[in-house]
């Protein structure tokens, strides 16, 4: 079941992302950075579906089928950006953990938008750090890390808001059914 669920989460990181470049065209900044990026939650989404490891695995393999889209940049860059992209997610996880000693809950606002914002400032840093040290072509601009942020932040929110409504949906759902099923005195 896990193989399934992993595979399938790998197929629609790039089908997101292709989904994403088409319905937010207008906010596009640069090839790397839209002002609201919807993959950037199925980052966070895999980690806190799958866990921790089978998360960042859906994110390498999805990964590696967005890099067939970009075939004009080294192979090592992309993989880089690969890292960053399992990278981030881990660190902002455990580091919620870390602060707050104690797991995310799904069903609080609160957590997921502490959650979203970390995230999206890793991931904003740890692909401005790419770009320093590696890439020659891509000159680092702290506008483009905060346009990264505010991209990632805005598809991490839209994306964690909505399976907020959805975990809630479930346990009214749950609620109803449970509750109508017990014995009446």
């Amino acid at each position: 079941m896990h193989l399934l669920l992993i595979l399938a989460l790998a197929v629609l990181f790039p089908a997101v992302h292709i989904l994403n470049g088409w319905l937010f065209d207008f906010a596009t900044i640069t090839s790397h950075i839209s002002l609201i990026y919807l993959p950037a939650f199925l980052r966070l989404f895999n980690l806190l579906v799958l866990g921790p490891a089978f998360g960042s695995l859906a994110t390498f393999l999805g990964g590696l089928l967005l890099v067939i889209q970009f075939n004009n940049e080294s192979t090592t860059l992309l993989l880089l950006y690969i890292a960053c992209s399992c990278t981030g997610p881990l660190l902002s996880l455990w580091l919620f953990k870390l602060q707050f000693k104690r797991n995310l809950r799904l069903s609080s606002l609160k957590d997921l938008t502490v959650l979203v914002i970390t995230y999206s400032f890793l991931n904003a840093v740890l692909h401005s750090l790419v770009w320093i040290f590696f890439d020659s072509e891509q000159a680092f601009s702290f506008q483009g890390a905060l346009w990264m942020f505010i991209g990632d932040f805005n598809g991490a929110l839209l994306g964690a808001y909505l399976m907020k409504a959805m975990v809630d949906a479930v346990e009214k759902r749950t609620l109803r059914v449970s509750g109508s099923s017990q014995p009446k005195n």
